[in-house]
Parts: structure tokens; sequence; C-alpha cells
């Protein structure tokens, strides 16, 4: 179920905010942890995944069972399922967030006026940050470990289709804290409120410092809408791939096929193609043909389908549907002025990439199109925290304040000036 959906609970609102006030005396302490404390937190918690991987395994079981009876869509249930290598894969994660610079306390930039005060501007944790997020268990311990590190309190909603999921790892994360010093509480979840929680989490201002949310658009769209509570957007990906008049056909089939096919049901796969008419008849065949070839069903619009007639009509919903599934939309224009036209309207300002051996195109692509990642001759599946080298991320924010694009260490921080004197007075 989704945060809209999810059956009424009661709501205990001591309960609830006596969770808030502690999460709140963690951060204080996590704030001024050291470096060496952190990273042992999160090897303990690295530890503690893979030995309990049975326990993880049976509770994800349980989720996806109770997901396919309840209809979740296919895209939700492989976000949902942690087989044996996924959870190797967050153990990993970890310890790829352990290897990275500490951001607290870092000088940004600094300066001695002339009357001696010493001024410098410092990397600090927000405090507590919330997150709402839904049949994604890989957030729970992805999130966790990303605030740990940057000194910073975690609350988490992760709804009802991985709670059994994601209590096992909320617990496993909270023992490992305690064995490693560091309050439990640095880390808690909040499923047990159901949409009540979710919905007071939102108007939690004062008690949370920044909210993120990570799921469907209409998730996003109700945290972006509803909360009082500042909030880093991470929006839907309806991805772009524009096939220029000069693009290489084995570059164009490669680059399609692993942006969509690799794995579909995430942000970062490709969702709709859009294909100069000049190049169109070169490229297509072989383009679409290696996607059908893939189990991609293809929905074209006319001048597409008269060239590769393996294909559905498109209808206009396609150029804003983030399919999260092995569907893809292609349409033929007749100049790049008419793909950036399209971009800028259907994009929802997450990924686009441009194949092209015209590298003045390619500058012009870059310059213009306004996503929070901007591509030339690659994957979109590229856009990812861990692939850009941030180890795990909070999510790939869409936004323009704060932060944009994946959001790894240093997004989870905000700043603030100290200032040293010597008896100083304004006169």
């Amino acid at each position: 179920m989704s945060l809209v959906e999810q059956a009424p609970v009661t709501f205990d609102a001591t309960s609830f905010y006596a969770k808030l006030d502690a999460s709140r005396m963690a951060s204080i302490t996590l704030a001024t942890a050291s470096t060496t404390a952190k990273d042992d937190a999160l090897e303990a918690i690295a530890r503690a995944v893979e030995s309990h991987a049975g326990a993880i395994r049976a509770a994800n079981a349980a989720d996806l069972e109770r997901g396919a009876a309840n209809g979740l869509a296919p895209g939700l249930l492989d976000r949902l399922a942690l087989d044996a290598g996924r959870i190797a894969g967050l153990a990993a994660a970890v310890r790829d967030v352990i290897a990275l610079s500490d951001p607290v306390g870092v000088v940004l930039r600094g300066s001695t006026l002339p009357n001696g005060l010493q001024l410098s501007q410092v990397r600090v944790p927000f405090g507590v940050i919330g997150a709402i997020y839904e049949a994604r268990p890989n957030v729970t311990v992805d999130i966790a470990s990303l605030a740990l590190k940057s000194g910073n309190a975690t609350v988490l909603r992760g709804g009802s289709a991985a709670e059994s999921t994601n209590g096992v790892l909320v617990g496993l994360i909270q023992d490992a804290l305690a064995d490693a010093g560091l309050p439990r509480e640095s880390v808690q979840t909040i499923d047990e409120f159901g949409r009540p929680g979710a919905a007071e989490l939102m108007a939690a201002r004062g008690y949370v410092d920044v909210l993120i949310p990570r799921g469907s658009a209409q998730l996003i769209d109700t945290v972006v809408r509803e909360s009082k509570v500042p909030v880093i957007e991470t929006g839907a990906g309806v991805v772009h791939l524009f096939l220029d008049e000069s693009a290489e056909t084995g570059m164009a089939v490669d680059i399609a096929v692993n942006s969509k096919v690799q794995r579909p049901s995430v942000c970062n796969a490709l969702e709709t193609i859009i294909v100069d008419s000049a190049s169109a008849p070169r490229l297509l065949p072989a383009v679409l043909g290696a996607l059908r070839e893939s189990g991609v069903t293809i929905h074209a619009d006319e001048r597409a389908r008269a060239i590769f007639p393996d294909s559905v009509p498109a209808v206009p919903e396609d150029w804003d549907t983030e399919h999260m599934s092995l569907d893809l939309s292609v349409r033929v224009v007749d100049s790049m002025d008419e793909a950036l036209s399209h971009i800028r309207q259907h994009s929802t300002h997450h990924t686009e990439s441009i194949v092209t051996n015209d590298m003045r195109r390619a500058e012009r692509f870059l310059g213009e199109v306004d996503s929070a990642v901007v591509m030339v001759n690659a994957s979109t599946r590229f856009t990812d925290g861990g692939e850009f080298g941030f180890g795990a991320e909070v999510g790939i924010s869409t936004q323009k304040l704060h932060a944009r694009g994946p959001m790894g260490l240093p997004e989870l921080t905000s700043t603030k000036w100290v200032v040293r004197g010597s008896g100083q007075v304004r006169v």
C-alpha cells in the first residue's frame, strides 16, 4: 500500500513525539561524534546485515508475498525484493560510506577581518532527517548510513509494503549502534504509526529539520504539498534519450538497451527515446529491434511506427509516464529544437542524455537541458550516487535549492559561521 492507501490505525501522539524527542537528543550526540566512532558503528551495521541475511530474507519474503497478494505493481515488487546479492550489496554500500571523507567540520571558506576577528564557514549536520519512502528497503540502510556518517539522526517511514523487512533492518541497525557506543535512537522507524504517523511527520517542524521523500510521483507530490517541514524533493524519472542525426548506430543501441533494460523499475531508467528524422530510418530498426528482443513494448508515434511496425500507438499520456516497466515511448522529430521543446514540456528534470558525434550539438544539449543530470553518449543508468563515487545515496534531488542530483554526504549537511575573537566590539 502507498502512503495514501494505507488502512487507518490508531495514532498515539505521546509515543510518536517521544520518539522524535529521542531522535533530537541522539542528534546532539552524533553532531560531535568522532569520525572513528561513526565508522566503527557503520562497520558494525555492515556486519549485522551480513550475519543476519537469513532473517532479512525471511522478512522480505513475507513482504513480497503480501505485496503480490495486494496487487503491488511488478516494478515495486522488484524494488522491494532483497535476494542474497542485494543484501550483500547493502553491506558493501555501508562500507563504501566508511571509506568516504567525513564532511562534518570541513571548512568551506574563511578570512580574518581587519579588526582581527577570524571567520570560518564549516559544514555541520542538519540534526534530524525524516524520510518517507515506499517499497524500498535498501533506502533504510542507505539513508541510515549516510545520515550517521554526516552526524544526523534519522526518522524513517518506510511504508507498509516493506514493513517487515524494514523492521528487521532497523532493529539490526539499532543493536549495532548500541554495540558501538552510539544512541540506538540515532535511527528510528515510525512505521507502526501508519499513515497518521506519516502525516504527523510532515507537520513536525521543530522536531525534524528536513524531510526527504522517495517513491512514486504521487507520494512525492503529497509530501511537497502538505509538509510544514522543509523538503528536499526527489522527483520521478521521466528520462529522455535523444538520438541525434549523427549518432552511431552501435552506440545508440548499447546506450538505449542499457538505459531501459538493465533495471527498468528504477528512477534513472529510460522512458522516452526522441530520434531525429534524418537518422530515424537508419537508427530505429536497430535500436527498437534490440529493445524489442529484450522484451520491451514500444509505444511509438505515427512516424516511428511507419519505420518500426512492431509497436503500439503512443497516446499523449505516454510522454508524461514513468513506466517503471519494460515499456518505452518513442517519438520522431525534425530538429534539435523540437527535441529540446519536447524535453522541456515533459521532463521531470531528472536525467536526459544525447547520443551524437557532433560536439557543438552536444554542448548545446548540455547547456539548454535543465535537469539534475545531463549526459552525452552515456547510459542514463549512471545517475546514481554509487556510480558517481558518493557511496550510497539518499536520492536524486530534482529541485534547485540546496542539493541537486545524486545526494551523498555533503548534501546531508548545512553550514554555520564560526567567529573567533579576542575581545572586539563593534563601533
